[in-house]
């Protein structure tokens, strides 16, 4: 392949990558969404945080692992508490990582 045509395949790629990104963010703001429409689409950051993390808490070498040898799992619980009960991103990190290094003894070295 010739470098003119790697250079076609990479803005191929950045058009099919950016235009559906761009697409919404360009015509929403003129277009009066209806109610319904609009009460879904707060749903959708959620969904796509679900998608992300679930997986990686309930199967982290991609096979399900339910219970006490899961510390990424174990992590999730108090990080879960801190966030609900301080709604603090900064903190629910903070404490999730470290109730993470403590359980896999990383914090050692």
């Amino acid at each position: 392949m010739t470098q003119g045509k790697y250079v076609l395949l990479v803005l191929g790629m950045m058009a099919v990558t950016y235009v559906p990104r761009a697409t919404p963010l360009l015509l929403l703001p003129h277009i009066a969404l209806p109610d319904r429409v609009r009460r879904w689409l707060e749903f959708v950051p959620a969904a796509i945080m679900s998608a992300l993390v679930v997986p990686a808490l309930f199967a982290p070498a991609g096979q399900p692992a339910f219970g006490w040898h899961n510390p990424m799992l174990l992590a999730a619980v108090p990080t879960l508490l801190v966030a609900w009960r301080t709604r603090s991103l900064g903190g629910s990190v903070i404490v999730g990582m470290a109730v993470y290094w403590l359980l896999t003894g990383r914090w050692a070295g």
